[in-house]
């Protein structure tokens, strides 16, 4: 089981993401000791949507093109509507989702974000949250969706919305400190 201290945690986006949904975890898993990385399709910056406008550039500190799954603990998605419909669209994005979910590692989406393990095709027969919005995308893709802040299905972490963060990275914590889920069935 790795401490916190000892990990390193991967945070995929794009242009869109809702701001708090990035800002928040990458800062409090920072601050528990965590090297986090902000990973993204494109160099530079991401620019995030807060509510109902657009907000801060938060620079990336890697392309996806640039790292595999094995160098990181865990994946955190944020949500947003834009960040997460943006990157199910890319093949190279989804199968690392994929390859990620099928590493037994903890991997972490929030509010929309859950878009992207629909299309993974991660979803069937876990428990899962989200934005109320997509419940009935999380159904149709066969996941039990539940109304809760947080809900984890063997280190596969989910949250609704920037009100249940601290639980969402609370759990981030605590799932990386368990470490890999072995008996979690590939997808």
């Amino acid at each position: 089981m790795p401490s916190i201290k000892e990990a390193k945690i991967a945070i995929l986006a794009t242009d869109g993401f809702e701001q708090a949904e990035l800002t928040e975890p990458l800062a409090k898993l920072k601050e528990a000791g965590a090297e986090v990385h902000v990973i993204s399709t494109k160099a530079g910056s991401i620019k995030g949507w807060d509510k109902d406008h657009w907000d801060k550039d938060i620079p990336v500190d890697k392309q996806l093109s640039e790292v595999r799954v094995t160098d990181y603990d865990a994946l955190v998605l944020p949500g947003g509507q834009i960040n997460p419909d943006k990157l199910r669209a890319d093949p190279k994005v989804v199968s690392f989702v994929r390859e990620f979910f099928n590493s037994k590692k903890p991997l972490a989406a929030i509010c929309h974000a859950p878009w992207l393990l629909i299309e993974a095709d991660v979803v069937r027969g876990r428990d899962i949250t989200s934005f109320a919005s997509i419940k009935t995308d999380v159904k149709n893709a066969g996941g039990n969706w539940v109304d809760k802040e947080v809900v984890v299905h063997q280190a596969l972490i989910t949250s609704r919305n920037p009100g249940d963060i601290p639980a969402f990275v609370a759990k981030i914590i605590e799932e990386v400190e368990e470490g890999r889920h072995e008996d979690r069935k590939v997808a």
